[in-house]
């Protein structure tokens, strides 16, 4: 019974250690994040994934420096975030037929949200993008410009209007869903 009660308050102990380590320094972790990672408003998400695993550790006695361990396991998932991002968009052809098809095809909304706030969250969601990224999406889905329009226009090959499509459809999808 004592042997619980003594693991209760280390638990106990190490929360609120958490808790104020995040007091000081949440906000330089998420504008840490911001800054590296392509989807700004991910860094809510990935500082939170660190609190996580803050309260996972073991030993807090043995952390020395507490701001510079805090930092280090962001930095680590910035990286790993970066593989993530990495992967799935690789993962997706934008020349490959039945990529094509999906991206054509808007996500059905089960008539919970109205058109206008589906719309409002696309601007959101495409305010989000890189500009070039944005004008990539807008030229080719508004102005209906091949890829090689889209390069000639913006300066960039068409290798790389491919790629800014397959992010930004993807970053979209990845977003809008939540509506769902």
């Amino acid at each position: 019974m004592l042997g619980g009660c003594n693991l209760r308050a280390m638990n106990k102990g190490k929360t609120a250690w958490v808790e104020r380590l995040f007091a000081q320094h949440g906000t330089a972790l998420q504008a840490f994040f911001r800054r590296r990672i392509r989807v700004a408003p991910d860094a809510p998400d990935l500082a939170q994934e660190v609190y996580v695993r803050m309260l996972r550790l073991s030993d807090t006695d043995a952390i020395r420096n507490p701001e510079l361990y805090l930092f280090t396991v962001a930095n680590n998932l910035v990286k790993e975030n970066g593989v993530l991002e990495k992967r799935r968009s690789a993962c997706e052809d934008i020349d490959d037929l039945a990529v094509q098809e999906q991206l054509a095809e808007l996500p059905q909304f089960d008539g919970e949200i109205d058109t206008e706030q589906r719309s409002q969250r696309l601007r959101e969601v495409l305010a989000q993008l890189s500009p070039k990224c944005r004008a990539t999406v807008i030229l080719q889905y508004r102005y209906e410009m091949s890829y090689q329009q889209i390069g000639e226009r913006l300066g960039i090959s068409t290798h790389m209007v491919k790629k800014y499509l397959s992010q930004a459809l993807g970053h979209c999808r990845r977003r809008m869903e939540r509506l769902r």
